[in-house]
């Protein structure tokens, strides 16, 4: 307070001024750091393109390679065309070619800073190879079959930021749910929002936790009274051939 009646000036800033002119300039770091990583996955893409142009192995598949750029990040789709499979049907061992583009591919995907994810797609057809073994456990070995051929084609492990298979819950052709395109293998370049919204929700939650592996109190009854009376000392029937055991 100036007691002689001049207008005083405070150098200080208030609390709630020096938070909110902070704010806005997280805002604005956050924007501008958000035009950058669009700008590089902008180059990125051409630069891919390019790549497919000139490399005599991409050139040769160039119609089984499908390149945007979405919400989560630049993604490259590998797909299925009519005799010309990424994987033998129902393995997920990948033809020699599909390995080759692959290790293409992980030249210019190693060479970047941003994590990836990949994800194995098949078709409606249901599997019937073996028991108790579906589209979605076959989704999920070809993710990762890709991912190995990409690590050994160049990409560091640290990238890796997310493998899984999603068997045909997300159809590329949905006219036609057993057409070739929708048996591939997607690979995204992820975003820096896209990973953290991955390790936040991965990660441990200040919310309690319920455990779902305790037993209820009837289960533990029923546990003491099969104990008591002998009954867990009976033998069980082996399976008959074929059936599953879990």
């Amino acid at each position: 307070m100036d007691l002689e009646g001049s207008a005083s000036v405070v150098n200080e800033a208030s609390p709630d001024i020096e938070s909110s002119q902070i704010q806005i300039e997280d805002e604005v770091v956050d924007e501008l750091s958000e035009t950058l990583e669009q700008r590089r996955m902008q180059e990125l893409f051409q630069e891919l393109k390019e790549q497919i142009k000139q490399d005599e192995t991409l050139q040769e598949f160039k119609d089984q390679l499908l390149i945007d750029i979405t919400d989560e990040g630049l993604r490259i789709q590998i797909v299925d065309r009519s005799g010309r499979p990424m994987f033998d049907s129902g393995r997920a061992e990948l033809k020699y070619y599909s390995q080759d583009i692959l290790f293409e591919l992980a030249k210019t995907l190693g060479s970047v800073n941003n994590k990836l994810s990949i994800t194995g797609h098949t078709d409606s057809t249901p599997f019937s190879g073996r028991p108790g073994y579906t589209n979605w456990e076959l989704s999920a070995d070809r993710a990762n079959t890709a991912r190995r051929a990409l690590v050994a084609g160049g990409v560091r492990q640290q990238q890796i930021a997310r493998v899984v298979g999603l068997s045909d819950s997300v159809l590329f052709d949905k006219e036609d749910p057993n057409a070739p395109v929708n048996r591939r293998i997607s690979i995204i370049v992820l975003n820096k929002k896209t990973v953290d919204n991955i390790q936040s929700t991965a990660g441990q939650s200040d919310e309690p936790l319920i455990d779902l592996t305790q037993p209820t109190e009837a289960e533990r009854e029923a546990a003491r009274e099969r104990l008591e009376s002998g009954e867990w000392l009976q033998e069980k029937e082996e399976p008959a051939p074929g059936e599953l055991n879990w």
